[in-house]
């Protein structure tokens, strides 16, 4: 397939997309015949995609090398100084930039950086350390990566160590009362804390925990999942609405409010669908169809003709909060698409496109009413090319590559330093300072996205590929 390549309109599902949905009187859904139509910025003709893929390899090993000079097996690099930065615990380090990128290396033909990266963690990561991890993100970027990892090379040393975190994380599920899980636990000792737990916290495993139980034939992984799911859905309210937080040992909510798609319950919406697509699961599916439609009903707002998700009392429906969205809620465009919702996904995407049109980067956290920066620093967040790719791979409209391409050649310009690749301060001043760290999700996920819609790799099966919430392809890695 030919890096210009694009693909039919059709759903990576067999359901057909749903209608798009708005508040209606009297707490009904009604269906809106056609979005409020939103001119698109004017754009140069794309560069050819070859030319711009290799742009994008070029940059992601700018962005690589920085990491592997000053930091080579430390978590993440600070680009500006030449520091390191420990990520999960101070004084401890799992590695977890090379564990970040090991399929993008791999996807991107960097075999050599691969196999390096591979010796290092057979040689260096210890999933026992005497450390206290966030379980959501040791899942995410430690087990995701290192299942990912195992599907790009065959190691089997890969999925030993993916397995044993795992089993040292299961104590945050085992040992709660109600299923859901701890947000803390000593990878060591397994002591477990935090009992006040954000969706997202609970509900964003079933796809890494789900794809280790098929590997290994353990299913003790996928149920943990399964049971935390349960126990969240059995809380929803009669509006078939979630609240932010929840205690993980009384089940009682903490924090009311839905703030869909915003975090931090993000991904947890993004796994019911994943892990139904992933696992072939209906359960899940089902879910995700079921929280979803009140969603879209209760939650969707305009401003100029900009669709956006506002706060509601997830028992009542009633509006709750300031007019914001956080630039992490970008993922969701997509999101919509893959799950059945194409028309509105694509609204959001528009939405967001417009922030991009105003600002030269994405600030963390926008007034959504008149798109002005409310948390003005940027992340080097993912979530808009995470769509772009999404939305492009379901449609093949041209639109999603040229949007996604101004995005990263915005990110290129404003946030580019001698050492790689930066966070940075305020967004609505020119000449942004740049800030001093590369996260180590730069190398897991925003030119991952790059360089998919534009290389035509034949190392990754466009129909069928599945991207975890880090980006991992869980399923889709083709030998080459």
């Amino acid at each position: 397939m030919g890096p210009n390549s694009t693909f039919t309109r059709r759903s990576l599902l067999t359901a057909t997309a749903g209608a798009a949905l708005v508040p209606a009187v009297a707490g009904r859904a009604t269906a809106v015949p056609r979005p409020v139509a939103v001119p698109r910025a004017a754009a140069a003709p794309l560069p050819d995609g070859a030319r711009i893929a290799a742009e994008v390899r070029t940059e992601f090993l700018h962005g690589w090398r920085g990491y592997t000079a000053a930091a080579w097996g430390y978590d993440e690099v600070c680009p500006v100084s030449g520091r390191h930065h420990d990520f999960f615990a101070p004084g401890r380090t799992f590695g977890l930039s090379i564990v970040e990128a090991l399929d993008t290396l791999y996807l991107m033909g960097l075999d050599t950086d691969l196999a390096e990266s591979c010796d290092w963690i057979e040689a260096h990561l210890d999933p026992a350390q005497d450390a206290e991890v966030e379980v959501f993100e040791a899942v995410i970027r430690l087990v995701g990566g290192l299942v990912a990892g195992y599907h790009a090379t065959g190691r089997g040393s890969l999925l030993a160590r993916a397995r044993e975190f795992a089993d040292r994380l299961l104590p945050a599920f085992t040992r709660s009362p109600t299923g859901i899980p701890y947000t803390t636990v000593n990878l060591r000792t397994g002591a477990v804390q935090g009992t006040t737990v954000a969706l997202a916290q609970a509900g964003t495993s079933v796809m890494e925990f789900g794809e280790l139980s098929r590997l290994t034939g353990d299913d003790r992984y996928l149920d943990a999942s399964m049971r935390a799911y349960t126990a969240v859905l059995d809380r929803r309210s009669s509006l078939d609405l979630l609240g932010t937080s929840l205690n993980a040992e009384t089940g009682r909510w903490v924090d009311p409010a839905s703030v869909a798609p915003n975090p931090p319950v993000d991904s947890f919406y993004e796994y019911l669908w994943g892990g139904g697509a992933l696992l072939k699961n209906r359960q899940l599916t089902d879910w995700f169809q079921l929280l979803t439609r009140p969603v879209l009903a209760r939650q969707s707002v305009r401003a100029d003709g900009l669709l956006w998700f506002r706060s509601v009392d997830h028992r009542t429906g009633r509006p709750v909060g300031p007019p914001r969205q956080s630039e992490l809620a970008a993922f969701y465009a997509g999101l919509l698409g893959k799950g059945g919702f194409l028309q509105t996904g694509a609204d959001y995407y528009r939405s967001w496109t417009a922030a991009l049109d105003r600002h030269p980067v994405l600030p963390e956290t926008l007034d959504y009413t008149d798109l002005a920066a409310v948390d003005r620093g940027n992340q080097l967040r993912p979530e808009y090319p995470n769509s772009a790719f999404d939305l492009w791979r379901i449609t093949g409209d041209g639109y999603y590559r040229q949007t996604a391409y101004r995005w990263f050649r915005s990110m290129a310009e404003s946030q580019r330093v001698a050492g790689g690749y930066t966070v940075c301060g305020d967004v609505t001043v020119r000449g942004m300072q740049p800030g001093d760290l590369t996260p180590a999700y730069w190398f897991a996920e925003n030119l991952k996205y790059l360089w998919l819609m534009f290389s035509g790799t034949p190392r990754f099966d466009y129909r069928r590929g599945l991207l975890s919430t880090e980006g991992k392809v869980l399923r889709g890695l083709l030998p080459g």
